[in-house]
Order: structure tokens, then C-alpha cells, then sequence
């Protein structure tokens, strides 16, 4: 489970090892989105990735998010942003609406995903969390998530039922 900002440099350190490690893995991914207050053009990449997922996939939405976080450094402000989604979507051959979230529905998305992210107490983007059955396991060092995961499969492992012996006849 990930939260993160699209403006926030960090999460797009981490970004391309949570994926490789959900992949590697076979563990889906469970993303959120916890904006950062003072971050400008963050709720409206994240409203942009919505739309994405609403409306073409999951996939598209987190090459979206991907792309976003590999260009950081170029947006600057909210017309940054919307001149980098115009190029982004007609380079995806996916046609920009003029409005993109006309009923606030993406927007009521990402804001519940903050609300979440408040609730839980989430302190800082990103956050990842490993979660199995019985635990959960933050990992504040992305470096670190694959030991997190190898250790919560361990974890499972072990505390599997032991599998009786075979009755000989």
C-alpha cells in the first residue's frame, strides 16, 4: 500500500521501486493519494491520474503518475502541469477533455483517499506499507521494501499450519 503526492520528489524516488517490487513480488499494489498541503499542482495531477483510471485503466492512470514524477522538475505551477497533461495525453493517444472532472467525481476520489490518509495518521509521503494478514509493516526507506516483503512472506510462511503426516496403511 503506497500514499503519495505527485509533487513531492521522494515519492518519485520511491515510485519506480514500489512497482518493481509489486511486480517482482506478484503483490498488487494499493495506491492512495495524500497531498501535501503546500504542494501546488499536486491535486491536480492526481484528479488527471483519476480521470485516467476512470476512464482508459489502471495502467495508463500509473504511467501517468510515473511520467509526472520523472518530469517534477519541469512543472513548476498549475499550467506547467496542464501543458505537460495536453502532451502526455495526445502522446498516449488519449484525447484531453477540455474539463476534465466536470462533476468533481475524480476530485471526491482523491479527496477521500486524503481523508484516509488523515485517518490513518499517514505523517509523511511517501508512506508504504507492506500489510499481510496479521501485520502491518511501514517501510520508510524504499530501499528497504523488498527485505519488508521477503520478511511478511517468511512471516506467513511459518505461521501456516503445520501439514500432518501422511496415515500409513
Amino acid at each position: 500500500m503506497e500514499f503519495e503526492d505527485l509533487e513531492c520528489p521522494y515519492c518519485a524516488y520511491a515510485a519506480p521501486m514500489v512497482r518493481a517490487a509489486a511486480k517482482q513480488y506478484g503483490i498488487p499494489l494499493v495506491h492512495h493519494d495524500s497531498l501535501i498541503p503546500s504542494h501546488h499542482w499536486s491535486r491536480a495531477a492526481a484528479i488527471d491520474a483519476r480521470y485516467l483510471e476512470d476512464k482508459v485503466s489502471a495502467q495508463v492512470a500509473d504511467d501517468f503518475r510515473l511520467d509526472v514524477f520523472k518530469n517534477q522538475n519541469r512543472i513548476a505551477n498549475r499550467d506547467d502541469l496542464q501543458n505537460f497533461a495536453q502532451k502526455w495525453f495526445k502522446a498516449h493517444g488519449q484525447a484531453m477533455p477540455f474539463l476534465i472532472d466536470p462533476s468533481n467525481h475524480c476530485a471526491a476520489q482523491v479527496q477521500a483517499d486524503c481523508d484516509l490518509s488523515d485517518r490513518l495518521g499517514v505523517a509523511h509521503t511517501p508512506t508504504i506499507v507492506v500489510v499481510t494478514a496479521k501485520e502491518w509493516i511501514e517501510v520508510t526507506n524504499p530501499t528497504q521494501l523488498n527485505a519488508a516483503i521477503e520478511r511478511a512472506e517468511l512471516d506467513a510462511r511459518l505461521s501456516l499450519p503445520a501439514k500432518p503426516f501422511p496415515a500409513h496403511k
